[in-house]
């Protein structure tokens, strides 16, 4: 067996031992929730076709939130094809359930340069994506439900997702980055165009998870009225909040407070906690599903540049 051969076989094992310890996390958490979830005295009435249309729009935010990131690593001149670019966002998206919000971008930054990006466009790209999805929360926070939380936190968020853009936007900035990932290119700053582009779709990734939310309420046929706005904003500050959480593992916990407090006066307590601990279901079982299913139907490839 040839050392490149011996390579590809060990990057396979580590794949499938670092999945199988992240499907068991995940699975301990999905029991643990739909435990609580049966314990709830709360009326439930289940309405399927809501529920695989709350399912699909969380698809449509993966597919966008994809996109968003591509134009990041266009900005620096990565071409990177969107069905690869899937495949390395799902899979280091299953780093969220270790604790440790470090595993998420540690992946997303090896698998980046395993496709082909440069080194220094993978590391960058992934604390810029981040960026563009905390300012872009913080935004439909502001416009679907002023005041759902005071301006102190939201402004923090503000200011670290801007600060994080001008760094890799400014030029001697960015020169400072490469450097101190050895790359020895002539790195370019982000364009800004690159950052509006990056921007509109992480937009549009929340709101369709934000109607997701929506959907699922209506998929469980939960008292009380939940309008579509406030479902919006709810659900984007609960995850936002849940990713400033440094060490809560896919944000849970922080999240489910946010949620639970927010949609109270909406759907009643009852509701609020049978919603919450619903879509964290139907979030673990996408994030870990989708994954899963881009490595058993896709084959990696690694681009060797010359």
């Amino acid at each position: 067996m040839s050392s490149g051969s011996a390579r590809r076989w060990v990057w396979w094992a580590l794949q499938i031992v670092v999945a199988a310890i992240v499907i068991r996390l995940a699975w301990s958490a999905i029991a643990r929730n739909w435990g609580e979830f049966r314990t709830l005295q709360v009326s439930i009435t289940w309405h399927p076709v809501w529920i695989v249309l709350a399912v699909l729009s969380v698809l449509a935010s993966y597919v966008t939130s994809v996109e968003a990131w591509r134009r990041i690593l266009a900005g620096w001149g990565q071409r990177l094809p969107y069905w690869r670019a899937v495949r390395v966002w799902l899979i280091a998206g299953l780093g969220r359930y270790i604790p440790g919000k470090v595993w998420t971008v540690a992946g997303m930054i090896v698998l980046a340069q395993r496709a082909g990006v440069e080194s220094w466009a993978a590391g960058a790209s992934a604390f810029a994506i981040q960026a563009v999805a905390i300012g872009t929360a913080v935004a439909v926070v502001a416009a679907a439900t002023p005041g759902a939380e005071s301006g102190l936190r939201l402004g923090a968020a503000a200011v670290v997702a801007a600060g994080t853009i001008g760094l890799l936007a400014w030029d001697r900035a960015a020169k400072l980055v490469a450097r101190l990932v050895g790359s020895t290119m002539q790195v370019r700053p982000l364009p800004l165009m690159s950052v509006a582009e990056s921007a509109a779709l992480g937009v549009v990734s929340w709101i369709a998870h934000g109607t997701a939310f929506w959907l699922l309420a209506r998929g469980l046929g939960l008292p009380g009225s939940l309008p579509i706005a406030t479902a919006l904003g709810v659900f984007s500050l609960g995850y936002v909040l849940g990713l400033l959480a440094l060490f809560a593992p896919g944000g849970v916990g922080v999240r489910e407070v946010v949620l639970i407090g927010l949609l109270t006066p909406a759907l009643g307590a009852g509701g609020a906690v049978a919603l919450t601990v619903a879509s964290r279901i139907l979030l673990t079982l996408t994030e870990v599903a989708a994954p899963l299913t881009v490595l058993l139907l896709t084959r990696e490839t690694t681009e060797v540049r010359p």
